[in-house]
């Protein structure tokens, strides 16, 4: 049971295991919070990075995860997006074990809480992985961007985008965006446009380079305009809108070379904030330690906790490292670290104010024992900061 000097010290303690460990490489794979209050996180990746049809429900009132009805089809880097009436999308991704080029997917398919059953839904008009999704306020869901197939030897980044209708279960082709990217955060702000922010594009065999390039989509134009670019290339990052209306963008590391033609292999400490107002970046306070696959969540008061992630080029060991942003102050606050150092985990605000983390990657690569089989972790967290918390 969390208590006051928990609250005060913004501790995190444990909770329920995950059914079986899991990660999560996408922006926008998970989880999602159901009207229910129950937490559902689907598909992502085993140790070997071969596709997951699991998905699983975590309780907060027990503190517990029971398994739910599997994905009618295994898929990572895919995308769930949050229906109004309650169900969930699953859109793309990439099924199977590693291979390259990727298997991907244009199908998608619907959770039905009521039923905890999936459903085929409409699929897309392309394959794609690595994409984003965000649920506009008509009811409809904007997919953009990603990865596909470009021949049986390599990939290409895209730039075309979807829109899914719940009501009709079809997808409409919608304008592409100036700028091909995949990897990227996509952010519904308060006047109902899309901040796409950064991401990256495919150059060659195993080679991207990082973006700078932001876009805004308006639904209701139809278009895509380019707006104020990040300072600074990023990939891996965070991009959170604040309660304020602003969106602050965290960590991330410079995929490949950057425009200027050098390279820097650290991840990044830097933040920046966007104005959606005069459509301009401008540089944020630093983070105390650079990390990548890291998550932000949102807190009440214009709070964002930052959690985990990685330091670059390697990626290979989870931080415990946890901050809380201040967006009145634009401060720092050191807090609570994790119990157990995760990156690409899957990290949500419940709706009592406190934040879940479950799963993700403890160690790999060269940190591990077995090249190509992740350290994966099964365990998950909770984090409570009370008003007169850090921050």
């Amino acid at each position: 049971m969390t208590t006051a000097s928990d609250l005060a010290a913004g501790q995190w303690t444990a909770t329920g295991a995950l059914p079986s460990p899991g990660c999560w490489h996408g922006q926008h794979d998970g989880p999602i919070v159901l009207p229910s209050g129950k937490v559902l996180v689907a598909g992502g990746a085993d140790a070997g990075a071969t596709a997951l049809a699991t998905a699983a429900l975590y309780d907060p009132d027990a503190g517990t995860w029971a398994a739910t009805g599997a994905l009618a089809t295994a898929r990572r880097l895919h995308t769930l997006t949050a229906l109004p009436d309650g169900r969930v999308l699953a859109a793309g991704g990439v099924t199977g074990a590693p291979e390259s080029p990727a298997p991907g997917l244009a199908s998608a398919e619907i959770y039905d809480p009521g039923t905890g059953t999936w459903s085929v839904t409409g699929a897309m008009h392309g394959r794609r992985w690595g994409h984003s999704a965000v649920a506009l306020p008509d009811g409809t869901v904007l997919v953009a961007g990603g990865t596909t197939i470009r021949s049986a030897q390599s990939t290409r980044s895209l730039s075309t985008a979807e829109i899914y209708d719940p009501a009709t279960e079809e997808w409409t082709e919608a304008a592409p965006m100036t700028e091909a990217r995949a990897g990227h955060p996509a952010v519904l702000l308060a006047n109902g446009r899309v901040l796409v922010a950064g991401g990256s594009a495919t150059t060659g065999p195993g080679q991207e380079t990082a973006l700078a390039f932001c876009e805004l989509y308006d639904p209701a134009t139809g278009v895509w305009t380019p707006t104020g670019s990040l300072a600074t290339p990023r990939g891996l990052h965070q991009a959170t809108r604040l309660t304020d209306g602003t969106v602050l963008v965290t960590g991330g590391g410079p995929a490949g070379a950057g425009g200027d033609g050098t390279f820097a292999p650290f991840s990044l400490t830097t933040a920046e904030r966007y104005n959606p107002g005069s459509g301009q970046w401008t540089a944020a306070p630093p983070m105390a330690f650079g990390r990548g696959g890291h998550r932000a969540v949102p807190l009440s008061g214009g709070r964002l906790l930052v959690i985990g992630g990685a330091g670059g080029p390697a990626f290979d060991v989870g931080y415990q490292n946890a901050a809380l942003f201040d967006a009145a102050a634009g401060t720092w606050t050191p807090t609570g670290g994790l119990t157990s150092g995760r990156l690409a985990f899957a990290a949500a605000a419940l709706p009592d104010g406190r934040v879940l983390v479950a799963g993700g990657v403890v160690r790999s690569g060269p940190a591990t024992a077995e090249p190509g089989t992740d350290v994966l972790a099964a365990s998950a967290e909770i984090f409570a900061a009370g008003a007169e918390g850090p921050g």
